[in-house]
């Protein structure tokens, strides 16, 4: 199997893109796991910091590496949304594929210090590494747009030397307000002026043609969360409305297997794009 880092340059060389999805519990692996498989295709596990408090470290990695395994899979590891450098630190050690190192909220200046030093860190694990750039809203921030810009970009890959670069470009983390318009002909621009591979944040409830287009204009990498945790919670909600069963090992599956069904769709437009 290609490093991610191999994997993702070649989408940028190629006009293609892997869709990374977050994963919470063994349920939300499984769901994620299962729809790869029923489609033969790759995909990336995406664990949050909150996810790593939730579980452990070294539970979250053996049971993401575990499952790989018993699905047959091809799938990377990856930490999302690195804010804490001793964190990002201690997943490169712990056998991540890639890892995302997030200083988008200081200055210029300092995101390109705390990324180059992740990146210096991570040289000798020969892994995939990611940054942020520009304002792409968190859940419960103004969903406000300031997008990056082309030469910035470049500047910030060049200083850093990072993998791969999350942009923004009119996406945002959480749900929308209202339909959102991705800036495609900027996300081409920065695909030109930079070497790094480009990720989207916060594809929920993107309409599909704009994820069509943005992989055609140079998205390598998709992140999927926020519509997977709340298909598997309502999907649960629903059935324990009706049900009074307390076996948990028939409970879950009705929710895993209609986030299995999302993720299904999200790669059928992402991965055959």
């Amino acid at each position: 199997m290609k490093k991610l880092q191999h994997q993702l340059a070649d989408n940028k060389r190629n006009g293609k893109a892997l869709l990374a999805t977050n994963f919470y519990n063994f349920e939300t692996l499984s769901s994620v796991l299962m729809a790869a498989k029923s489609l033969n295709t790759p995909i990336i596990l995406q664990l949050s910091e909150s996810s790593i408090q939730y579980m452990g470290l070294s539970v979250s990695k053996k049971i993401a590496t575990a499952a790989i395994e018993q699905y047959g899979v091809e799938a990377w590891i990856h930490l999302d949304h690195g804010n804490d450098i001793n964190l990002v630190k201690s997943c490169i050690d712990a056998g991540f594929d890639s890892v995302m190192i997030d200083a988008s909220e200081k200055s210029f200046e300092e995101n390109i210090r705390i990324t180059r030093e992740i990146v210096e860190y991570a040289s000798g694990y020969d892994i995939n590494v990611e940054a942020e750039l520009g304002y792409i809203s968190k859940l419960g921030q103004e969903q406000k747009m300031i997008f990056t810009q082309p030469q910035e970009a470049k500047a910030f890959v060049d200083a850093t030397g990072i993998n791969a670069l999350a942009i923004a470009v009119g996406s945002a983390h959480g749900f929308y307000k209202e339909t959102p318009k991705l800036q495609l002909d900027l996300i081409q621009q920065i695909n030109q002026a930079t070497t790094a591979a480009l990720v989207l944040h916060g594809s929920s409830g993107i309409p599909h043609d704009q994820l069509k287009e943005s992989i055609k204009r140079g998205i390598t990498k998709i992140n999927l969360a926020t519509e997977i945790k709340n298909t598997f919670m309502k999907g649960l909600k629903n059935y324990l409305a009706h049900s009074d069963e307390i076996d948990l090992r028939q409970v879950f599956p009705v929710a895993t297997n209609q986030a299995k069904e999302l993720v299904m769709e999200k790669l059928k437009v992402i991965a055959f794009n």
